[in-house]
């Protein structure tokens, strides 16, 4: 049962996102945060969080788990190899020692599980075709805590989320270093979200969402990876990067950046308005246009 006070809440995965749902939960929940690193145990402190050892690769650690909070939300990304998200199969088999216990659990998954859509517009039910490694262990994610939650009676959401940006998640690196991105007529469209919506609209989704429903986590732009590129050139005073053929860039670009610049979609997301969300950025322009410049 749950104890007297602020209800409890448990956050897998407290990295920059996780931290930004961390301010916002504090005031109403205690919050947990498993993490694996001892050593970020006084920061997440500091940010408000009481954390908790455990490694999702090692099912002996996650014992504390299993009755420390009713509601969940599940930020850690599978392991690096295989096609089975062993991680959540973990996490999910420490959770279900007590039937009944876990009321919610909110899943943070990626629009690569579309998989290359030829730049179509898509919704939520779309079905999944991936063409990554990591967005098949994502797939094998979600049908885990899908068959989960109606299994054990636990109301299930799950974020479907693209690029996230911020004002210290922007590729001006990249921008500095010339790196190439696609000719126009090759390019793909690509998909994005502020790191404080996701962190709001997770929210939003643990309070509103029905059980077993499937959200695109985007925002409302739709533009092309290399015009992505361009506007934040143009905003930061950054020389735009010079375009080249996928052929020639395949010769270049590490293995998963050049998996990002192969898929292309325009994702829909029209369920945000059954949430009642609002994006605080609607677009990255309407971001930009708030931003000063970096000094």
């Amino acid at each position: 049962m749950q104890r007297l006070g602020k209800p409890r809440i448990l956050i897998i995965g407290c990295g920059d996102v996780g931290l930004r749902l961390l301010s916002l939960l504090k005031k109403k929940y205690r919050v947990f945060a498993l993490t694996s690193s001892l050593e970020r145990f006084n920061s997440l402190r500091e940010a408000g969080a009481i954390p908790i050892y455990g490694n999702l690769d090692q099912p002996t650690t996650l014992w504390r788990l299993s009755q420390l909070a009713q509601q969940v939300i599940h930020l850690a990304p599978p392991p690096m190899e295989g096609q089975e998200d062993t991680r959540t199969r973990n996490l999910l088999r420490i959770l279900s020692q007590h039937r009944g216990f876990i009321r919610q659990l909110t899943y943070i998954s990626t629009t690569g599980v579309y998989g290359d859509c030829g730049g179509s517009v898509i919704n939520e039910t779309h079905p999944t075709k991936p063409r990554s490694a990591r967005a098949i262990r994502r797939v094998s994610a979600e049908a885990q805590i899908r068959a989960w939650g109606l299994a054990e009676g636990v109301k299930t959401s799950i974020l479907r989320v693209p690029g996230i940006y911020a004002g210290d998640r922007l590729p001006i690196e990249r921008l500095k270093k010339h790196s190439p991105a696609l000719l126009p007529e090759e390019d793909v469209y690509t998909n994005h979200i502020h790191a404080d919506d996701l962190a709001r609209l997770i929210i939003y989704a643990m309070n509103r969402a029905p059980s077993q429903r499937l959200i695109n986590a985007c925002d409302d732009s739709q533009m092309k990876m290399g015009d992505y590129f361009d506007l934040i050139a143009d905003s930061f005073d950054l020389p735009k990067p010079p375009r080249l053929k996928k052929v020639d860039l395949a010769k270049i670009l590490d293995p998963m950046m050049l998996s990002f610049m192969s898929e292309s979609r325009r994702i829909q997301n029209h369920r945000l308005d059954e949430l009642r969300f609002r994006l605080q950025y609607p677009t990255v322009e309407s971001f930009l246009s708030l931003t000063s410049k970096y000094p």
